[in-house]
């Protein structure tokens, strides 16, 4: 294979590392548990 090949399919390998690496870190923070609520809201301050 040619260098280019080589550092294509090392790429791909990184970026497929990098993704499962980010869904197992989603999973962890969901298991902890507790409700997934949005952040508060306050316009107050533009009044």
């Amino acid at each position: 294979m040619q260098r280019s090949q080589w550092i294509s399919v090392f790429t791909g390998v990184v970026a497929v590392i990098l993704g499962f690496g980010y869904l197992i870190l989603v999973q962890l923070l969901d298991w902890r548990g507790g409700e997934m609520l949005p952040a508060p809201v306050d316009l107050s301050f533009l009044f």
